[in-house]
Formats: structure tokens, sequence, C-alpha cells
């Protein structure tokens, strides 16, 4: 330890530069920012030029925290400094205040570098860096005011949403080779039937979202023409985005209650022989339905022989894969769906500065609570695919409008669902 340490000692035992202490090996980086020092020996932690304690480097020299102010304030001024005397003054920690001109020289001595202060704007800059970071990594507190939001959604939600919802939907005559218990559903499936079910769940879905936006008083506030055209849009946005928390990544299965649905239970008629290449996953494993139109997207989506696009098919169950991946927590579940509703720039709507006012005080509670979880190895960028995922379900959703316009089995079923998208 003491042979180490004397390497970096010079001759009559004072500290070397650490271009010095490097040699010829030149490691040392001048512009690297200051760091602490951490030697158990005060000796070694002695500033360069009066012999105080040392707190790292600074301007390419080891000082304390005086000498470094010091320096930089007098650089910064620009005046020419004169020793009364012979230039010889002592500079020690007691004395270093007697002659500026002599302490300059013993900066610049010591190695300290005036092209390495910055300017005020740039320090300005690099602190405000510094404040956002540290800032960025302290778990955020929610106000008062985005606690009570989120418990008022998180209530509204478990009147109408959740487990309560899919747990309904054995009460809709469902087949019975969607009952999980069952083998394996044959090869095809009584079609009328399971028209049937999946028109009757995405109808209650539609009315639980329904349900679940009057219980908020934020959408309570607005016209009623314009809840009309908030929900005319995204009704079924909000459907996919709580059918999500169904979906399994494993099978790629929606499991709602006692029912599990698989693409399968779509594949009917001539084209169901076409082969569906899902993402590397077999089609045995591919859960469109409970969702399916339980989210009136699904519903139809699943039907491949009732004319939704196979492509289309495959950008809706990717957006369940990729939404489900983040593995949000129900509080990020309901604020996304907030986000959703709140929506400015919905067709009809009159109260658009209101209503982006209510998007925002959504979009910052999410954004703050998303801030509080830092523990969370996947909450990095997290705030950021919400909202791209947001997005890409705007566009799936006006994209299952236009297909659903050519289905008339299943639009006939549900009526609630042609007038959203009349």
């Amino acid at each position: 330890m003491e042979q180490k340490l004397s390497s970096k000692v010079g001759r009559g035992g004072s500290l070397m530069t650490p271009v010095e202490a490097e040699g010829q090996t030149g490691g040392w980086d001048p512009s690297e920012v200051p760091t602490p020092i951490a030697s158990r020996n005060d000796e070694l932690r002695s500033c360069a030029v009066c012999g105080d304690r040392a707190t790292g480097y600074h301007f390419h020299a080891l000082t304390c925290e005086g000498c470094k102010g010091f320096f930089r304030r007098t650089i910064k001024k620009g005046t020419g400094l004169t020793c009364p005397f012979e230039q010889c003054c002592e500079v020690s920690k007691n004395q270093r205040r007697h002659c500026p001109a002599c302490r300059l020289q013993k900066c610049l001595n010591a190695g300290m570098r005036k092209d390495m202060i910055l300017s005020a704007e740039a320090l300005a800059q690099r602190r405000a860096r510094q404040a956002q970071k540290r800032a960025e990594q302290e778990p955020v507190q929610l106000s008062e005011k985005q606690e009570a939001l989120v418990q008022m959604l998180l209530e509204a939600h478990a009147r109408h949403g959740g487990s309560i919802i899919f747990d309904q939907f054995v009460q809709f005559r469902p087949p019975d080779h969607l009952f999980i218990h069952n083998q394996p559903a044959p090869a095809l499936p009584p079609v009328l039937p399971l028209l049937i079910h999946l028109a009757d769940i995405s109808t209650f879905m539609v009315q639980q979202v329904i349900k679940f936006t009057k219980d908020l008083p934020h959408f309570r506030s607005l016209p009623i023409e314009d809840q009309i055209s908030l929900l005319k849009g995204a009704a079924l946005e909000i459907c996919h985005i709580e059918l999500n928390s169904t979906f399994c990544l494993h099978s790629h299965t929606f499991l709602c209650g006692p029912l599990r649905y698989t693409v399968q239970d779509a594949a009917h008629g001539e084209e169901a022989q076409l082969p569906m290449h899902f993402p590397s996953e077999p089609v045995s494993g591919w859960a469109w339905e409970a969702y399916l139109e339980a989210m009136v997207f699904s519903v139809n989506l699943l039907y491949p022989s009732v004319g939704f696009q196979k492509q289309f098919l495959e950008l809706m169950i990717r957006f369940h894969v990729t939404l489900r991946r983040l593995q949000l927590q129900e509080p990020e579940y309901t604020l996304m769906a907030a986000l959703a509703l709140f929506s400015p720039d919905r067709p009809g709507v009159t109260q658009r500065e209101q209503i982006d006012q209510l998007q925002e005080e959504m979009a910052l509670t999410l954004q703050s609570y998303i801030r509080g979880q830092q523990a969370r190895p996947q909450g990095r960028f997290l705030y950021a695919k919400m909202l791209g995922l947001l997005a890409e379900l705007r566009s799936l959703n006006m994209e299952y409008g236009r297909q659903l316009q050519h289905i008339h089995e299943l639009s006939a079923m549900m009526p609630l669902l042609q007038e959203i998208y009349s």
C-alpha cells in the first residue's frame, strides 16, 4: 500500500499532478469532470495550493474548494494581480488570502488550467443537466390531487372493469369448446353460436366502458355532445386496453374467467385453410376472441372468413403482445384508458381546450406514477412506449371501423357498435 502511494508523491513529499502520476501512459483525460478522491491518508488529500483538505481534482489539479473557487473567480475577472513584495509570499490555509497574486501563481504552478473553466452559460447548463439527472433518479411522489385522481379511476374500474367483466362472459351462451377444462376445439366448431357469443360479449364490454366513463366526474363535466364524441372514438380502444390484462404471452390466448379464446375460433370457411403466419408463434397459440370484439375490435378480426384481412389480424396480435410485455400495473392501465378517452382531436368535439387540459392532467399523473416505480426494470422509457402504443391503437381502431362496414353478419348483431362507427 505504501509503495503504491509513494509512486504518486514527488520530490519533497508533494503530490504529483495526474499527468505526472500517469507518466508516459497519458491515461488521464484533462477534460474529465472532476471527481472526489477517496484516500484514507489525510496527508495525501492536501490541496496542492494551500495545504487545506482537498476535495478532488479541479481544473487539472488536486485542490480544496476554496482554491477552486478562487481560481475560477480570478480568471473570470481577468484583472492583473501584482504582489507588493517579492512574489514569494507564503500560501497556506491561514495565509492564502493575504496575497492573491502569489496564490494565483501557485495555482498555475500546481497545474490548474485556465482553459478548463466553463463560461457562466456552460456552467449553468451543466448544473441544470446534473439537477435534472438527480431529479430523474429520485422516486417521484404523486401530489394529493394526482393520488385522488388515481384512486377515482381505480374505484370506477373496480365497479366496471377487470375480472368483474370477464367472469360474466360465461353468461352469454359460450360454445362448449371455449371452456378451458374442455378438450381442444373441433376442426370446425359451429359458426353461428360463436358469432352470437362474440357479438354479445363485445356489446357487453362497450356497455361497461360507458358505465366506467359515467363514473368519472371529469367526463360528466363535459357537454353531452362531447361525451358522445369521446365515447364513439375511444370505446373500442379502451376495450382493447382492458382486454390486454387477460392476454397470455405464453399461449397467445385471452383467458377470461373459465373461458379461453384463440384465433382458431375464427377460422371458419374456406379461408380457414389459409396459413396465418403470426409473429414467431404457432396458430394454436393466438388469442383473439375474448378480446375479440370483446373489444369489438377483435370480434370480427378473428374471422378471416368473415372478411378481416390477415395482415390486420397480425398487427392486432402484435399490439397485444407488445402491450402485455410492458407488465403494466392496474393504475397504469386505467390511466392509459383515460388518456385514450380524453382525446381533444376526436371528431365532433367542441370543448377542445378543456379536454386537452384533462388529457394533460392524465398524462402528467401517469408520468409521475411511472417515475415513482423506479425499481421496475421495464420502467425505463415506459411512458414513451405507452404513448406510442396509444397512437398505434388509434390507427388500428380506424382500420377496424373501415373493415367492419363490409362485414354484415357481425355488424347486424351489434347495433351499438354500428352506432359507434356511424
